[in-house]
């Protein structure tokens, strides 16, 4: 028996509670997962999991020693690329999933100069729009607006994702700007499906709050749609800056209630608190940092005309 083996099939088994996408994420077949873990069951003489036909669960044996293996694991994964990197460069495979957004107009320049600087590190991007566990789904790396899902994980914030109110001017003239968000009540509003808040929108300004439900006559779960869709004249959006600031810029799209603040999101970097230390997860995490300190270049013309803040 390969000790290392049976311990990394196992600990992958725990951290996704699925033997088959255990065996996907190490690229081997499930009956070799299978018979790792059961190598290492016999060699401890204690069963690690509880087995059906539908779930796998952690027997009270089984969550003793994953909170050992998992750093043993970890810490040889570490030590690999602290080697690697004595002799070398970072490289390896790195899995990333990130949100439309952010991919499309602003990731790709970020990425050239990564690989540029990293040649041996192997790109793997997922784009979409789901909000994702990354342990769960085989991710070295999830780039997401919304908070971790469970404290296996580690978020490092990267900037601030905020939003606006906006409209095509064609769609002003034809049916007016709206001036109180009051006004968006009676409006055509089309709006991204993925807010925790749905229908509900508060607008702060001052002392003032107001709070709100909408009900869009669209809604997309993408935001290149949607400001497609504002373009074209057929609602009030409200839309990420990062997506928007362009249009903004250009005058097709006209700022609507940018005197009231609305809640920002935090733009964040999500990785398994196992690649804490891994080298490749490392250097492209702070290499975003680096890249993107200080206020988001798309958002900086957008609070000199004060419709940010």
């Amino acid at each position: 028996m390969d000790r290392f083996l049976s311990i990394e099939a196992f600990v992958r088994v725990a951290d996704t509670l699925s033997f088959a996408e255990a065996a996907r994420q190490l690229g081997v077949t499930n009956s070799v997962v299978s018979h790792r873990v059961q190598q290492l069951e016999k060699y401890i003489n204690a069963p690690l999991f509880h087995r059906s036909t539908r779930h796998v669960r952690l027997s009270e044996v089984g969550e003793t020693y994953y909170r050992q293996c998992a750093d043993v694991v970890a810490n040889l994964a570490d030590l690999t690329d602290q080697m690697r990197d004595l002799r070398a460069t970072p490289a390896g495979r790195l899995r990333i999933q990130v949100l439309p957004g952010f991919a499309i107009g602003h990731f790709a320049d970020i990425l050239a100069g990564f690989s540029q600087q990293y040649p041996d590190i192997e790109l793997d991007v997922v784009v979409n729009d789901r909000v994702i566990d990354p342990i769960e789904e085989g991710f070295d790396v999830a780039f997401q607006i919304f908070a971790p899902q469970n404290d296996s994980l580690i978020a490092r914030r990267l900037f601030t994702l905020r939003r606006i109110f906006c409209v095509a001017p064609e769609f002003i003239e034809r049916w007016g700007k709206p001036e109180r968000p009051a006004d968006l009540i009676c409006s055509k509003v089309a709006l991204y499906s993925a807010y925790p808040t749905r229908n509900k929108w508060t607008f702060s300004r001052d002392a003032e709050s107001v709070e709100i439900d909408l009900a869009p006559r669209m809604r997309t779960n993408s935001v290149h749609l949607l400001r497609d869709y504002a373009v074209s004249g057929a609602a009030v959006v409200c839309l990420p800056t990062l997506v928007a600031s362009e249009d903004l810029l250009a005058g097709r799209l006209v700022p609507v209630l940018h005197d009231y603040a609305l809640s920002s999101f935090e733009f964040a970097a999500v990785y398994p608190a196992t690649q804490r230390q891994a080298l490749k997860v490392r250097v492209l995490v702070d290499y975003l940092a680096e890249r993107l300190q200080g206020e988001p270049p798309w958002d900086v013309p957008l609070m000199e005309r004060g419709w940010v803040r």
